[in-house]
């Protein structure tokens, strides 16, 4: 039951890292506010908060599990409302140099297809019967709120609907709207050290499109993906199956390869992928949407587990914490763990003032798989940032890796329940494992 002693939390944000926060802290405060400065849609549709909520997205193993956790039956509403379940493995064609396709194989759990929005939707409506949980929309949160001794919050300060300012006291404050500046704008009113940041400048663009799944398509497969032939190219696509019998297709390239927002110019750029899978499935079906493009400068992660002052009650989590190359698919799965860890601390009712330098601690392992794929990104030699020392090193252990996965079931299952972040990242270097990957090098 919540501990009404710690009467009210605040929630600035929500999208999915804001919601799944939401719902995890509503097992521990009396009351739980989530300001969202969005007016958010009845059912299942895109929204200016969320610009990349209308392309490809897959909810994969570790994420379902996470909110499984926090919203038991979950499964059960996805499927309801239609979300496509993938057998990982099976359904879903990979298509990567070397490998066209991948060897086909059925791994033993499912994953599902859906549009952000669909997801997006029913999170909430989860959260909204939650009776201690309000979501206030049109209410946009302007400042953060120290103490006068400036340890700890008291408050946010925010805009109404009607406009007018309000201030609302909080014991607890999670920043989930996927900026940080709030958060970022405290430190500096308050001297106190900014997160350092590390960046990978990888220029993402894509472009994305809805269409009718054909009636007769049936090649064996629900989804395909086109992996780039790195580095020569950084051309690849994602077509996957979402509610209401219909196709999601994103194209993407980087460092100034931007897909058309034409028609014929987006299928000329699908034709122009390596292999020519999703150009002749989508060829002859009816667009459904006008095609979206959405552009992202670089992935970035903000250290504050090494901040050694930070003020108590205070969180941060989702992409203002770590934000991914979206063409990963990472970033709905660590932000729904990252509620679960949280659920977690305060479930061992770990004081305010000890929080979040917990909190930022016990998420490490978390950010540490999704960082090190987004770590590959530096493959291209366009890539900004600081490359690691040990680069190539790692680039051919992926490759070997892969190709010992292409060989082994076993393997091949290992490498998939690591990306979809349901093992650690430490799984891949075993040493047993190692030791094979290593053979082939």
């Amino acid at each position: 039951m919540p501990d009404l002693a710690k009467s009210h939390a605040v929630v600035i944000g929500a999208g999915m890292a804001g919601l799944t926060a939401a719902q995890a802290i509503s097992r521990h405060f009396g009351k739980v506010t989530v300001l969202e400065r969005d007016v958010l849609p009845a059912e299942a549709a895109p929204r200016s908060g969320t610009p990349q909520c209308q392309h490809a997205h897959m909810l994969l193993a570790g994420g379902l599990q996470a909110l499984q956790n926090l919203f038991p039956g979950f499964e059960n509403d996805l499927a309801e409302a239609g979300a496509v379940k993938i057998r990982t493995g099976k359904d879903i064609r990979l298509e990567r140099p070397g490998f066209d396709p991948f060897p086909i194989r059925d791994l033993g759990f499912d994953i599902f297809c859906m549009s952000r929005p669909l997801l997006e939707t029913l999170t909430r409506r989860r959260v909204q019967k939650t009776p201690n949980v309000t979501i206030c929309v049109r209410s946009r949160v302007t400042a953060l709120v120290a103490s006068r001794d400036a340890k700890r919050i008291r408050a946010v300060r925010y805009d109404d609907e009607d406009g007018r300012c309000a201030t609302l006291d909080a014991d607890l404050v999670v920043e989930a709207s996927g900026r940080c500046g709030l958060t970022l704008q405290l430190l500096e009113e308050l001297s106190l050290q900014k997160p350092e940041e590390t960046e990978i400048g990888i220029d993402q663009a894509y472009a994305s499109t809805i269409v009718e799944r054909p009636l007769d398509h049936n090649e064996g497969w629900l989804g395909n993906i086109v992996l780039p032939s790195a580095p020569a190219s950084s051309r690849g696509a994602f077509l996957f199956p979402i509610e209401k019998r219909r196709w999601l297709l994103s194209i993407g390239g980087n460092h100034g390869d931007v897909p058309p927002g034409d028609r014929a110019g987006f299928m000329d750029f699908v034709r122009s992928l390596r292999t020519p899978t999703i150009h002749d499935a989508v060829s002859d079906a009816r667009p459904l949407t006008d095609i979206v493009r959405y552009q992202m400068p670089c992935s970035i992660r903000r250290h504050f587990e090494r901040l050694e002052t930070f003020p108590a009650g205070l969180l941060v989590t989702g992409d203002a914490l770590c934000r991914f190359n979206p063409v990963f698919g990472q970033g709905m799965r660590v932000a729904a763990q990252e509620a679960v860890i949280l659920d977690r601390l305060l479930a061992k009712d770990v004081p305010m003032e000890r929080l979040a330098r917990e909190f930022f601690a016990a998420i490490q392992d978390t950010i540490a798989t999704p960082w090190g794929v987004a770590v590959t990104d530096f493959v291209y030699p366009a890539t900004r940032g600081v490359r690691p020392d040990d680069l190539a090193q790692r680039l051919q252990y992926g490759m070997a890796l892969t190709r010992l996965a292409a060989q082994d079931p076993e393997v091949h299952r290992l490498t998939v329940e690591v990306s979809q972040l349901v093992k650690p990242q430490a799984a891949l270097r075993e040493p047993m494992l190692a030791a094979r990957v290593m053979s082939l090098i």
